[in-house]
């Protein structure tokens, strides 16, 4: 069953804007996990936009939008097949009202923009 749905876009020029002139930026929005795997190789500012928007449309799809956590209790990784994966933390699995779900999670972006498509689903 479908719990939520959530989508987000950002502008990837406003996530560079953000890590070049925004002391912290980075350290503030992703846990130290998430900031080592996107440093892996070269931080590519295509990926720091569309894990930023996959935590908005967490929120979104949860439906509370960022109230009660911060960006930090949801990280984003990556499958060894590239798939998007969410891990949250306690406080925000205690505003999920199921205990075996699954984020569906769906990432795209041009040179311009990152997408996010989030969908909350219970077992």
């Amino acid at each position: 069953m479908i719990l939520g749905v959530g989508t987000d876009i950002i502008e990837i020029d406003r996530i560079k804007n953000a890590i070049d002139n925004t002391p912290g930026f980075l350290e503030k929005v992703f846990t130290k996990r998430e900031v080592e795997e996107l440093s892996k190789n070269t931080l590519r500012v295509e990926s720091v936009a569309g894990n930023f928007a996959v935590k908005e449309a967490v929120s979104k799809a949860i439906g509370t939008g960022m109230r009660g956590f911060t960006f930090s209790d949801i990280e984003v990784f990556r499958n060894e097949l590239g798939k998007p994966i969410v891990e949250i933390s306690d406080k925000v699995k205690e505003l999920i009202e199921v205990n075996n779900y699954t984020f569906n999670v769906s990432i795209s972006h041009n040179r311009t923009c990152a997408i996010a498509f989030v969908v909350l689903e219970s077992h």
